[in-house]
């Protein structure tokens, strides 16, 4: 009797250990994980469905995660994993665009419009190196860290950054002497 009293609150106590490690992980990374899935998938509510998902299998796996260290790294994978999955299963729907008109009532103030054309920009580069360049921007992450995010060679990976910030500036030169053209 004794044994089974000292067992459910064995069980009890990891239980809540665990309840208390999980809050911890979704306070401190909920935000960033949101927004790399948001670059990645473009659209709010589904974002916000593989964020979800993402903490969901997170709760799951909590006891695999021994290195609390590489929490936020370990969530973005299962991020990355989790929009792949959505490809998996999805089948597209199609509609005829002419005949569903779309009223567009969305106001934009000037930062929302550089917001929007950076990010439009930045989904001009291909993957390869498009997510080295978000990993940094968004999470600061070091060239280091990326590799081993990216499960690459630091070397390719500075090397992709380099790429992506030339591109980027080719892209942002072009489209600004456009604008000039148009507006003289």
């Amino acid at each position: 009797m004794m044994r089974n009293f000292y067992e459910r609150r064995r069980v009890s106590s990891d239980m809540k250990e665990k309840q208390q490690r999980y809050e911890a992980l979704v306070h401190a990374f909920h935000a960033d994980i949101f927004r790399y899935a948001f670059y990645l998938i473009q659209d709010k509510s589904i974002a916000e469905d593989v964020v979800q998902e993402t903490f969901l299998r997170a709760w799951r796996s909590l006891d695999a995660l021994k290195d609390e260290k590489a929490a936020k790294a370990w969530l973005i994978t299962i991020v990355r994993r989790e929009n792949a999955r959505r490809f998996e299963k999805k089948q597209f729907d199609t509609v005829d665009i002419d005949a569903n008109p779309v009223a567009d009532e969305v106001i934009f103030t000037e930062t929302s419009l550089q917001e929007a054309d950076m990010q439009r920009l930045l989904c001009m580069l291909s993957e390869s190196y498009r997510e080295p360049l978000i990993l940094q921007l968004l999470f600061g992450y070091s060239g280091e860290e990326i590799a081993a995010q990216l499960n690459l060679n630091k070397n390719t990976v500075m090397t992709r950054l380099f790429r992506a910030r030339s591109q980027l500036k080719e892209l942002l030169s072009k489209q600004t002497s456009e604008k000039g053209r148009h507006n003289g």
